[in-house]
């Protein structure tokens, strides 16, 4: 499911930050002997390539169309041209047989994952027409318009040999959905690696002291991901809601009972203060242009922190709705994977383990603190606590249930060589009773069980919080990890 129907906020600055601006590098192979020798080849493999273009543009619509490159020349010309428009990745349509020496120069120069695209441009040859011919030079000019099999492992063996990685993609030109999905979640992957490229990254306050499986190496965050990381005070949220207005804390107020089911034991002080700090959220995230967020406070000795993070739920599931997850616990790894899920498009909720049912065999996950409202069963509930169980404050919290249905499960894992991972498992989301206890909570059920599947997932060392989000995404991932470079470990 791709949640494009993002909730509303009122404040134009908090707009979704996940516009990618991923480029698209695009070029076939050929040699330019054949074009004396074979009379129209060149122009059939142009056409053919773009359709791939055009295809492509289909799903991504910056394609950098290189044309042909049939010689060394044009690979260098075309290396250059790549790296100057900075594309993000390249696609190869080996459209007949080419030399090694045109291809190399190209993704060499640009340093950038390379997909080779191996397409027929037919199901098959028509062998009866084909062998009908007459002329032996158009008979093999024709069969040269099939030859994209031939340069393959020319090509392969030439990038294994000088360090290049690449990944292949086998199929047919036209009518074959398997490969164009396939060719469809390299793309989605690399928009979400260009994301995540620029994304903007929020620190607020600290970390939960004791919680060690969370702490991370700011810097391999950085290394993995790219992306830039804004370490926040909870003063400057604290100071932004006091220039918070009386029409913008009605307007907030407004917005919560159409987005929400307020339930009516909500006092309405505690909802006035959560409005104030959604209002003074957004202008925060404006101010320092934030694509996601971690916070926790421990609050004490100010009251104004501490009133700022007790009313912080309801602004937060705003903003992860609307493209700008928000990880609760200063969880920093989870804050990164729920903007990793939430740019494919599924969501990325806030989720830990809450309890295990062995009699359906199901794994009870969720979490207090903010949602991702837009991929909740029905309409999130509002709820007074007078406790936020571990932390200080009280206030109104959400009550939601993730969609039923297919779900992925996507942790980032610190190793203990300092590394990331990424693990993923699926998932569904299915219906029964859970606790109404003010806090998001689902029932997940795995095919291998829910005694294997938490054995399984443990064993990785995954921190105890994990994204959540709907749909089975685990292949995109897969293919995310590729261009990151990162392992990816799947639990089935």
């Amino acid at each position: 499911m791709n949640i494009q129907n993002k909730l509303a906020i009122t404040n134009d600055n908090t707009a979704n930050q996940t516009n990618s601006n991923l480029k698209i590098g695009l070029f076939g192979i050929g040699l330019d002997t054949y074009w004396t020798q074979f009379e129209g080849l060149e122009q059939r493999l142009t056409g053919y390539l773009s359709q791939v273009e055009n295809k492509l543009a289909a799903i991504h619509p910056n394609i950098i169309n290189a044309g042909l490159v049939d010689n060394a020349d044009k690979a260098f010309d075309t290396g250059r041209m790549f790296k100057q428009q900075d594309v993000d990745l390249i696609f190869l349509y080996v459209t007949t047989y080419a030399l090694s020496s045109t291809v190399l120069p190209v993704v060499q120069r640009a340093k950038v994952p390379v997909i080779i695209l191996n397409l027929a441009p037919e199901e098959s040859i028509d062998y009866a027409s084909f062998n009908a011919m007459t002329d032996r030079t158009k008979m093999t000019g024709e069969w040269l318009a099939y030859c994209s099999p031939c340069p393959v492992p020319e090509i392969a063996n030439v990038f294994n040999r000088v360090g290049i990685k690449f990944h292949q993609i086998t199929g047919i030109l036209n009518n074959d959905e398997e490969c164009w999905n396939e060719i469809t979640e390299w793309v989605e992957a690399a928009k979400v690696a260009n994301t995540m490229l620029y994304n903007r990254l929020g620190c607020m306050g600290h970390y939960y002291s004791g919680m060690l499986d969370i702490y991370t190496d700011l810097t391999q965050q950085y290394s993995h991901f790219g992306g830039h990381i804004e370490l926040l005070e909870v003063e400057e949220l604290a100071s932004l809601r006091k220039q918070v207005t009386d029409k913008e804390i009605t307007d907030r107020l407004h917005l919560f009972q159409e987005t929400f089911d307020v339930q009516e034991d909500c006092p309405v002080e505690e909802l006035e203060k959560a409005a104030i700090t959604s209002v003074a959220l957004d202008k925060l995230v404006a101010i320092h242009k934030l694509g996601s967020m971690a916070y926790y406070y421990k609050g004490t000795g100010n009251a104004e922190n501490e009133e700022a993070i007790a009313s912080i739920i309801l602004g937060n599931s705003l903003l992860t709705a609307n493209g700008i997850p928000v990880a609760g616990e200063y969880e920093i790894k989870n804050a990164q994977a729920m903007k990793i899920m939430d740019t494919f498009g599924v969501g990325g909720s806030f989720t830990e383990y809450y309890a295990m049912d062995f009699k359906d065999d199901v794994v009870l996950m969720g979490h207090d603190g903010p949602g991702h409202i837009a991929i909740a069963e029905g309409k999130t509930k509002v709820r007074p606590l007078g406790v936020y169980h571990g932390k200080v404050g009280k206030g109104v919290s959400v009550e939601m249930s993730v969609k039923n249905g297919p779900v992925t499960l996507l942790s980032v894992v610190e190793k203990a060589n300092g590394k990331l991972m990424l693990l993923v498992a699926e998932a569904e989301s299915v219906p029964g009773p859970i606790l109404q206890i003010g806090n998001t909570n689902s029932r997940y059920k795995f095919k291998i069980g829910a005694r294997q599947f938490v054995n399984n997932w443990n064993s990785h060392g995954p921190a105890h919080h994990c994204a959540v989000g709907v749909g089975h995404i685990s292949s995109k991932i897969e293919k995310l990890g590729a261009l990151l470079n990162m392992e990816v470990v799947k639990v089935g």
